[in-house]
């Protein structure tokens, strides 16, 4: 679903991702963890075609994202740590708007906005403009947002941030759910027992290097994964 291959991304003379390989298959959730400025931004940027790399191949669904951008983003859904929404419009425009984008007819986006706003409880705030949206609701419509046209490959960045209990719990299921229909995930996290429990494989990335990656036993060994993951820090 996702093929990363020697990905190199440069800022100045600063190698921010430094030969990064990976491969996210259909069905699999796959965590990507680091410490700040580890290189994980940079690599979700440059899968979802927000950011040009200087080397390396970027593959999802088989398509590059470098000579197929369009395509692609019509398989991918992306969500940023922190969601960038047009603030101007209300929640229920904002969903209309992403809806049209990907040419999702009316019955249908209906359907969903009611469907995911309903679990959210976001429905009664949805005409109201996003600018009085808190970090956390605004982070509930990123995710709607994402979720509408039912993409094959879902890309977020730390996307449990903001969120109350009930909702981080309400969008694991939802990963699973995109996952056990025949979809991926890919997201960054620093919480780690959430990574552990979540994923069926997880990447460690240390100054912009791999440094390992499999299914969470063989990443963690015996010991819990917020124990590697320091000794493998260093």
């Amino acid at each position: 679903m996702l093929k990363i291959t020697g990905l190199t991304k440069k800022y100045s003379d600063k190698v921010a991702v430094d030969n990064l390989s990976l491969h996210i298959r259909p069905g699999e959730i796959y965590g990507f963890i680091g410490h700040n400025g580890a290189g994980k931004t940079t690599t979700i940027k440059s899968c979802a075609g927000i950011l040009q790399f200087d080397q390396g191949e970027i593959l999802i669904d088989g398509l590059s994202v470098t000579e197929n951008p369009i395509e692609v983003k019509k398989k991918i859904a992306y969500i940023p740590d922190n969601p960038d929404l047009y603030e101007f419009m209300t929640g229920i425009k904002y969903l209309n708007f992403i809806a049209d984008v990907f040419a999702i007819d009316s019955n249908t986006r209906q359907e969903r906005i009611r469907k995911y706003a309903d679990l959210f409880e976001l429905t009664d705030s949805l005409a109201q403009a996003v600018s009085s949206y808190s970090h956390g609701m605004k982070q509930k419509l990123a995710i709607i947002s994402a979720w509408i046209h039912e993409p094959k490959l879902i890309i977020m960045d730390e996307p449990f941030v903001g969120l109350d209990p009930k909702s981080a719990h309400l969008l694991k299921g939802m990963m699973r759910e995109v996952c056990d229909s025949g979809g991926a995930i890919f997201f960054s996290t620093h919480v780690l027992d959430v990574a552990e429990k979540l994923c069926d494989k997880v990447a460690v990335i240390k100054e912009g290097r791999l440094i390992k990656s499999g299914t969470m036993d063989e990443v963690k060994g015996d010991a819990s994964l917020e124990s590697a993951f320091l000794e493998m820090e260093g």
